[in-house]
């Protein structure tokens, strides 16, 4: 027959190709740690392996809680099995980019606008001018556009000035060639009547400037289009075009400078996301950069610091629990062994079993206090809401107490007044006022006093469990229904409860059923637990103030 097969063993999945995250100290740049391999858990959570407890070192996982460090950043490649997403730089330069494409645009849509109107302005100024100096001429030599040779050359001049000078007589405009629509629709025959003439006129699509002015010998008309102008369009759309590619190219250069600097904490920060999940509690990142940045790098820090601190808690609980079950155990096992042994016989065996089952009981009652406990974080745990009258409940609980309480010799004080119907399941209810009594008898001297108080108004009803006892101190009242907080305090200081899971649980039950509960010093001198549930029918839970129940003067 072949052995049994051990439990499986954890295999870890290979490493990343990135390199290791090494740790650096806040505010400098010196490597301060070896590397640690990042690695994500495997699937399932019988395959997971343990991760140590915040504050014990491992092979590995860097300095202490106690010595936290910055974390570095490691390439691109550690960014895990993930699809591939457009980062923030690139969607930077992009917004930059597109905000760059659209503001020169628009400028340019208005610039050409602007630039048109003023090109023709003084390209039509320029030609009023040209045909001013030209009719003058005229007059000196006291003939027309073809008598003499300088008359020609100012000709040949404006011809290459892109000008196309048109003698205009009594029988129309002469070599007007293309150009005589242009003319018939300027109206340049009034030049012969001595009236000057400054229009434009479109042609074939193109706009065409014309100046027109009468001579000793009929008249002329000078004529060119404003893309020939001392501002033609050319000349503007290639510095438009210029201003364009400058605008893009700074976008881009921009873009990717803000977006690596917006990019490079927000990386860091996840990296110290990414190693907190794989265990290490250790990783801080710097707290610096824009405004919206540094407080997702804050909320990190105080997630890290919350989860060490939250895992030290439960480290502490397990071994106060295991402390607490080890003491009746061995009780158990000694009275047994006697027992078996036969070394306790005759009316000593009597008194033995008790032991045993006083024991018994003490482990029972821990062992399902923490199996409800662990049963309230599941989304199955059974309640039974049903109205229910606090006074009612509490004057039943008052039939116990009150026995209980003379037993003890401290004063049992049952307070009723007014209450409304609430909504609650009354076995836990009664479960959390008898567990809330049993904390406070555990604690009250002789001599001083145990009350139930009850109360209300039309918003709910509230219940109290007050006691004379030695009370809390301001730190204890922050923390007061975490679970076994206030067990190791005061163990070997005061009757403390099993496992301290008793307010943790009430605590749990308490808000299961939509109420609340807080913890406050007591008129008597002790502690005063006040549970507040809004009235049957009524949404949500309004925070009761109940008479005699604010700290002591």
């Amino acid at each position: 027959m072949t052995g049994a097969a051990g439990p499986p063993r954890w295999v870890p999945p290979p490493r990343p190709s990135a390199g290791p995250a090494p740790l650096f100290t806040p505010g400098s740049g010196d490597v301060v740690g070896g590397p640690t391999p990042v690695r994500s858990p495997p699937a399932g959570p019988a395959a997971r392996p343990a991760v140590p407890p915040a504050g014990t070192p491992s092979a590995g996982a860097g300095p202490a809680s106690g010595s936290a460090s910055t974390v570095a950043l490691p390439g691109p490649a550690a960014t895990g099995g993930r699809g591939r997403r457009t980062s923030l730089a690139v969607r930077v330069t992009a917004a930059c980019l597109l905000v760059a494409v659209v503001a020169v645009g628009a400028a340019g849509l208005v610039a050409v606008r602007l630039v048109a109107v003023t090109a023709r302005t003084v390209t039509q100024e320029v030609l009023a001018q040209q045909a001013d100096v030209v009719a003058a001429q005229l007059a000196e030599t006291g003939g027309g556009l073809r008598a003499g040779a300088g008359m020609r050359r100012v000709v040949d001049v404006l011809a290459g000035q892109g000008v196309t000078v048109v003698v205009v007589t009594a029988r129309g405009p002469r070599n007007a060639g293309i150009l005589a629509p242009v003319l018939e629709e300027s109206e340049v025959r009034r030049v012969l009547d001595g009236q000057p003439v400054s229009t434009q006129a479109t042609s074939a699509g193109v706009r065409y400037l014309v100046e027109a002015r009468p001579a000793p010998v009929g008249g002329f008309a000078l004529v060119r289009t404003t893309e020939t102008g001392p501002l033609g369009g050319g000349l503007v759309r290639r510095n438009l075009t210029v201003a364009l590619l400058a605008g893009v190219a700074v976008a881009v250069v921009v873009g990717l400078v803000v977006g690596q600097l917006l990019a490079r904490p927000l990386r860091r920060t996840a990296i110290a996301a990414r190693l907190l999940r794989s265990g290490r509690r250790d990783v801080r990142v710097p707290v610096a950069g824009p405004a919206e940045v540094s407080d997702v790098a804050g909320a990190v820090n105080e997630l890290a610091d919350a989860l060490a601190r939250s895992e030290e808690r439960q480290r502490r609980f397990l071994l106060s629990v295991s402390h607490e079950l080890r003491t009746p155990l061995t009780a158990v096992r000694g009275f047994a062994e006697s027992l078996a042994d036969g070394v306790v016989t005759g009316p000593d065996a009597a008194d033995a079993g008790r032991v045993i089952v006083r024991e018994a009981d003490r482990l029972d009652r821990l062992v399902g206090d923490l199996m409800e406990l662990a049963r309230l974080e599941a989304d199955d745990f059974r309640l039974d809401p049903v109205p229910v009258d606090l006074a009612a409940l509490a004057a039943d609980a008052a039939a116990v107490w009150e026995t209980r309480c003379a037993d003890a010799d401290v004063r049992f004080v049952l307070q009723t007044g007014p209450t409304r119907p609430v909504r609650a399941d009354p076995r836990r209810l009664r479960q959390v006022v008898d567990g809330l009594a049993e904390n406070a008898l555990r604690v009250v001297p002789p001599g001083a006093s145990l009350v139930l108080a009850t109360g209300g108004d039309a918003a709910g009803s509230w219940l109290q469990v007050r006691d004379g006892g030695p009370g809390l101190s301001p730190e204890d009242y922050p923390v007061v229904f975490e679970r076994g907080a206030l067990h190791d305090r005061y163990r070997g200081r005061r009757p403390v409860g099993t496992g301290g899971v008793g307010l943790a649980l009430v605590h749990g039950l308490v808000t299961r059923m939509s109420g609340t509960i807080r913890a406050e010093p007591a008129p008597e001198g002790g502690a005063c637990f006040t549970l507040t549930f809004p009235a049957a029918g009524t949404a949500g839970t309004t925070a009761l103030t109940p008479a005699g129940a604010g700290p002591s003067a």
